[in-house]
């Protein structure tokens, strides 16, 4: 009888043991939320063209002139071409 007994109570200890005991490869508890991180996203701002000034002026003739202003000597170059189509003015100043 002492026997059974104590086969009894280690047929227990060991079915409890390993209901209570999760099996290899998953965590115990709850699983962490995943979690996806984004970088935030920077919009690029392209900065102001050149600004060229213009004084435009026209003779009695009707023939305009123009005098150009500015910081970029590239700009105002295209300016000054793009006037020369336009109005037909001046050549070159």
């Amino acid at each position: 009888m002492k026997a059974i007994w104590i086969v009894c109570v280690a047929v227990v200890i060991t079915a409890c043991g390993s209901s209570s005991s999760s099996p290899p490869g998953k965590p115990e508890g709850t699983p962490a939320p995943k979690v996806v991180v984004e970088k935030e996203k920077v919009e690029k701002v392209q900065p102001l063209p050149p600004e060229v000034k213009i004084r435009l002026r026209r003779d009695g003739k009707e023939n305009y002139t123009w005098e150009l202003s500015g910081t970029d000597a590239d700009e105002v170059l295209k300016v000054n071409e793009k006037m020369r189509k336009q109005l037909g003015g001046e050549k070159t100043r």
